[in-house]
């Protein structure tokens, strides 16, 4: 079996290609409306802030328990 040698493409007309390829993906893409993009942005938001206070507290415990550990 014979493997079939691929000419090389120019940088122009591999790059022509990408932007061909990603624009056509572009326009299979089912965009949000505008209240659901923000409805999504304000469900990240909170989700960031609930993260943020947890992993606070975690540290905040961490630290005290390993300075604790270590005046001993």
């Amino acid at each position: 079996m014979a493997a079939k040698k691929k000419s090389k493409l120019s940088i122009g007309k591999r790059i022509q290609r990408f932007w061909r390829e990603t624009v056509g993906e572009l326009k299979k893409v089912t965009w949000p409306t505008p209240p659901e993009a923000w409805k999504m942005t304000r469900l990240v938001l909170i989700v960031m802030i609930i993260m943020a206070l947890i992993l606070g507290v975690l540290d905040f415990a961490f630290s005290r328990l390993i300075t604790f550990l270590v005046a001993i």
